[in-house]
């Protein structure tokens, strides 16, 4: 900055001790303008009048490009051009007596700058005007024409990620001025959107504009100031794609594991990988988002659906225990058999083979084994004495001991047989009840992106 006012300064040096006769007609006329106006003229004061007299001053502001918005750091970065506007009643002239000159182009430098700043900055580097030129009418009509790459603070919402909406806030005032001193305005009731190169993850809606004029505890005049509220809506379909639809197919995924034969040994293989799955996509979901006190949206599907696959795996666990019950496992209770053996499989459509679906096998009684020494005696047969009942005792006696285990072991296979489909039941109850969720989690979730 020290070697460009240096430059500068030599340039209006030269300028002022360059001869006439080196210029045109026009040039002259600009030469003597230029030293007229500027004999006596200093920019450190405010351009009025009277001192007491207000100092009026209009704000533009061009939206140009959305350079980045950093949610973690709730930082945005625009470029903007900013167009200032303002009367400086020391830099006027009569046309007629510079050859109808009416305007002249000349370094921003030279003249009183109002000191507008933007107030809620976001960067460390000290605020700086760009060396652009001013255009000065004759009725001392100034306007100033700057380029600006501006970071400020915005509060970012993400409760509604990917579908959030943000409202971020550029306030433009005096640093130094009261309103007594220096009046800003804004032309228009929003910035121009006319030259806004479009962003790729932001769709703006609007900028509109709002003047306000506060009172500080610092000190006892009024400071107005303009804000340009930016209106943005999250282009969601890069997150749809990205985070969103793998959840939606692992979390219809899930619920499959219910379906899967009980003696494929997949059926908790198949939960623990679909969680782990969902961990890795939420752990890239966590690097994105801000630490907030509110939730995303899409962070809670990701909740819901871990919660929903892990209480499904320890169903699972649960049911395949019922599978596996042994022959030495106690019958199914009588409620248990009535209830979801005979109804719930008869509306779920459970049967066994051979069975047609909508109806269910009738419960069995377990036979009671019967001694052959039952009041019915002894058969019939051609022997009637008493020594033939003595050699067949030790025959009978085999048989009925052969019966029995076959009774008993016929009574535990049904027993077992009676827990397996008990466990189909219960899998296919709890799959219908599952999927059902995560359906609805799903269309809950993705409606929001209609």
């Amino acid at each position: 900055m020290g070697l460009r006012s240096h430059h500068l300064s030599l340039g209006l040096l030269l300028l002022f001790l360059l001869p006439a006769e080196c210029l045109g007609a026009e040039g002259r006329l600009a030469l003597k303008l230029f030293r007229d106006l500027f004999a006596n003229y200093t920019s450190a004061l405010r351009p009025v009048a009277d001192t007491d007299q207000t100092l009026n001053v209009t704000l533009e502001v061009t939206l140009s490009q959305i350079i980045d918005m950093d949610e973690r750091n709730q930082v945005l970065t625009l470029y903007l051009w900013i167009r200032q506007e303002w009367t400086d009643a020391y830099l006027r002239w009569d046309p007629n007596a510079y050859g109808g000159l009416d305007a002249i182009r000349i370094p921003s430098s030279l003249v009183w700058r109002p000191d507008i700043v933007l107030y809620n900055k976001a960067d460390a580097q000290p605020p700086g005007s760009a060396s652009t030129n001013v255009v000065l009418r004759h009725d001392g009509a100034v306007r100033w024409d700057a380029p600006a790459i501006t970071r400020s603070s915005c509060h970012v919402d993400v409760a509604a990620f990917p579908f959030d909406a943000q409202h971020c806030g550029l306030t433009f005032g005096s640093w130094t001025h009261g309103g007594h001193q220096l009046d800003v305005r804004p032309r228009g009731a929003a910035a121009s959107l006319a030259d806004f190169v479009e962003n790729v993850e932001w769709r703006v809606l609007g900028m509109p504009a709002r003047r306000r004029v506060l009172t500080y505890g610092c000190c006892s005049e009024p400071y107005p100031d303009v804000t340009f509220t930016l209106l943005l809506r999250r282009r969601a379909a890069a997150y749809v794609c990205n985070l969103l639809l793998p959840c939606v197919l692992i979390s219809l995924l899930a619920p499959l594991a219910f379906h899967l034969p009980a003696d494929s040994g997949e059926k908790v293989s198949l939960g623990v990988t679909v969680l782990l799955a969902l961990t890795v996509f939420q752990l890239l979901l966590a690097e994105s988002m801000p630490p907030a006190e509110s939730v995303p949206l899409i962070g809670k599907y990701y909740m819901a659906t871990m919660t929903m696959v892990t209480f499904s795996t320890a169903l699972t666990i649960l049911i395949m225990n019922l599978h596996y019950c042994g022959p030495s496992a106690r019958p199914v209770p009588a409620w248990a058999r009535a209830l979801l053996l005979g109804h719930l499989a008869r509306g779920l459509c459970v049967q066994e083979r051979g069975e047609p679906c909508g109806q269910s096998r009738p419960p069995e009684l377990s036979p009671s084994p019967q001694s052959p020494e039952g009041g019915a005696g002894p058969p019939a047969g051609p022997c009637h004495e008493p020594r033939c009942l003595c050699r067949q005792e030790a025959l009978l006696h085999h048989v009925a001991t052969i019966a029995n285990t076959f009774r008993s072991h016929r009574a535990a296979q049904r027993c077992h047989e009676d827990w397996k489909r008990l466990a189909r039941v219960m899998d296919r109850f709890f799959l219908g009840i599952f999927f059902s969720m995560a359906l609805v989690m799903s269309l809950l979730v993705l409606v929001q992106a209609l």
